[in-house]
């Protein structure tokens, strides 16, 4: 198809504004005349003043906020004359990831909107979680630490990938009244509220001898011997890296998203994939994800997802009143880096959207 993707909306003009020519969207756009928000920026060089949240449990969380110029802060994002102050987007990354994953959406909103990016227990700069503590509702209090800490005062968009939506919904569960006060917007990529098939999840983790259908038991007797695993992991890294490809992505992309994807999987010990796999299969929220109608909410996946299948993105969608559907034709799981241009409009309009939330 010449078009990579297209919308789908329950009600038309759901997010109240245009499909095109969002003040966010003519911002990029004129920063961007010269070259390609992210395409001539080296993947994980995108840094802020790292910011230690705690949690609940104690763990250390790795946190960065980009934050804007008070000429933009005051202006196209501020709710209006005495007002709350401007939106913040907080992004939460996915199984194995890294906040570095957002590379292209940072690339194309820093400077222009107030972003958080932090790496969620046990993955990049954050500290280790205890295994029983590795859970979805761990998650979402970590998430709620997070805004509390770095976004006390004003509106938020939350937006996750993978786990990191997984992690939102988890949050809405623990604390619904947040959702249409606190939270004014959401995004959902890639992700589901239940009925995954965890087994799928291994396959780039692990060498590719090892990526048979994997049972809990398998992985607790592996978890056991991490160690020896992440040898082979390393032994392996040309298999796992064709497994990345065929996995991450649907259609061909350059080899340097291959590769900075796989840095991401390859850095995340099999203990940690351990402790979080068992809560993959048990995920079952759908029955909450309604409270997501109370904001402007887009669901974003790829049509060749092989993780999180775009069957989940369109039960998402038929359970969350007014959400869109931006369905990427040909797109696997890392829909964020494969389509990032059509991720970043659909979340342009999600942006602007929420601006446009009356207080409660």
């Amino acid at each position: 198809m010449s078009v990579r993707g297209r919308i789908l909306t329950s009600v038309a003009g759901a997010l109240g504004v245009a499909a095109v020519g969002t003040a966010l969207g003519v911002a990029r756009e004129q920063r961007q005349i010269s070259r390609r928000a992210g395409e001539e920026i080296p993947f994980g060089s995108l840094r802020s003043e790292p910011i230690t949240v705690v949690a609940d449990d104690g763990v250390p969380l790795h946190v960065e906020v980009d934050d804007v110029g008070e000429e933009l802060s005051s202006g196209l994002f501020r709710r209006g004359r005495g007002s709350r102050p401007p939106v913040t987007v907080v992004f939460v990354h996915g199984y194995c990831l890294q906040m570095d994953c957002w590379h292209f959406q940072r690339a194309a909103y820093r400077g222009l909107v107030r972003s958080v990016y932090y790496d969620q227990r046990s993955h990049g700069r954050s500290g280790k979680s205890a295994r029983e503590n590795a859970t979805f509702d761990q998650l979402g209090r970590d998430l709620k630490a997070v805004i509390d800490a770095v976004v006390p005062d004003g509106p938020v968009v939350l937006v996750g990938h993978s786990m990191g939506g997984m992690s939102i919904i988890a949050l809405a569960e623990q604390y619904p009244e947040m959702i249409g006060e606190k939270v004014v917007g959401v995004g959902l990529i890639s992700t589901t509220a239940g009925g995954l098939d965890p087994g799928r999840l291994l396959l780039p983790l692990v060498p590719a001898r090892l990526s048979g259908p994997f049972s809990h038991r398998a992985v607790s007797t592996l978890q056991r011997r991490h160690r020896h695993v992440d040898g082979l992991r390393r032994l392996g890294r040309m298999v796992a890296t064709v497994a990345t490809d065929k996995l991450a992505f649907g259609a061909e992309v350059p080899q340097g998203y291959v590769e900075f994807v796989d840095d991401m999987l390859s850095a995340t010990s099999f203990e940690v994939i351990a402790d979080f796999f068992p809560h993959f299969a048990g995920l079952d929220k759908f029955h909450l994800i309604e409270l997501f109608g109370r904001v402007p909410t887009s669901i974003i996946c790829g049509t060749d997802d092989r993780l999180t299948s775009i069957g989940h993105a369109r039960k998402l969608h038929s359970r969350i009143p007014g959400s869109r559907l931006l369905e990427c034709e040909g797109a696997g799981h890392m829909v964020i880096l494969e389509c990032h241009d059509l991720v970043n409009a659909e979340l342009d309009q999600l942006i602007t959207a929420a601006t446009a939330v009356p207080t409660r």
